[in-house]
């Protein structure tokens, strides 16, 4: 597997505070990865660096450069969608998709125009006019036009509602995800895309925690549901995190065969969040 983005050692200070901590990851080619993390984990700082947005330490190489030095010749092939998207609202539609057509080399009119035709937007209004679904709607259609080789995505669909949610992922995995792309995202709501992902990479105060493959998780991770009589022998085996709900002990373990969790309850892989909450206070500990 061809590596997009390789990163070892990644710092950055803002001030005495320390964004990046010596961190050090992959992504390769043809990957859904979910960078999860709480808030001010570096979620935000890592993507800047990956989009030649700000200066760092360390090495960073993405499709093979360097993304601050060589970032003109990086944005040929690199796209994103911001929380928060940053789209003239004076321009209309229109004029909007003129601009891009005649800026970027490889934007496709056609494949822009066929989606904006199946979405709530009219290409006479103006960004201003559009509601904030119709924004992000317009944003991925420009984006999906263009043939890139990565598309990062920064809680991209924050504010919207869960339909456009839904709709919003499903387009992207549908209609222009495939083994050429790679997707880079990151989230809170990470139920909505634990089904999409490929990759896991949690990150917390500057540092990453995790990274592993859906593959791996559900391999070497496993939830119990565990009988009460069963209770003082699961904790043999020492679980990752466990609570309480509907009359049984939930816990979570790493590594342990699974023949011997089932002896103690119902064995299931554990939810992405559920999964994050126990690694992050397991690294804090």
């Amino acid at each position: 597997m061809t590596d997009l983005i390789v990163a070892r050692a990644l710092t950055k200070n803002y001030g005495t505070t320390r964004a990046l901590d010596d961190a050090s990851f992959r992504v390769g080619a043809g990957r859904i990865v979910g960078l999860i993390g709480p808030n001010g984990a570096g979620k935000t700082t890592a993507l800047k660096a990956v989009l030649g947005l700000t200066r760092f330490d360390g090495e960073l190489s993405v499709l093979g450069l360097d993304p601050y030095r060589k970032r003109h010749q990086l944005m040929q092939d690199v796209c994103f969608i911001a929380d928060v998207a940053v789209l003239p609202r004076w321009i209309r539609v229109r004029q909007l998709i003129n601009l891009v057509a005649a800026t970027h080399p490889k934007f496709r009119r056609d494949i822009c125009n066929q989606f904006l035709a199946r979405s709530d937007v009219r290409q006479d209004r103006r960004v201003r006019e559009l509601s904030k679904g119709m924004v992000t709607q317009l944003h991925l259609a420009l984006v999906m036009a263009i043939d890139a080789k990565l598309l990062v995505l920064d809680e991209p669909t924050l504010g919207l509602d869960i339909l456009m949610r839904r709709q919003f992922y499903e387009t992207l995995l549908n209609e222009y995800f495939d083994e050429q792309r790679t997707i880079l995202v990151t989230t809170h709501q990470v139920e909505e895309v634990e089904h999409i992902l490929t990759d896991l990479l949690f990150i917390d105060r500057g540092r990453i925690v995790l990274d592993a493959a859906m593959d791996e998780v559900q391999e070497n991770y496993a939830q119990v549901a565990v009988r009460p009589e069963q209770v003082a022998a699961a904790k043999a085996y020492k679980p990752l995190a466990e609570r309480q709900g509907l009359g049984r002990t939930h816990m979570l373990f790493r590594g342990v065969d699974r023949a011997d969790l089932e002896r103690l309850g119902d064995v299931g892989v554990p939810s992405v969040a559920d999964l994050f909450v126990a690694v992050i206070e397991g690294a804090r500990a």
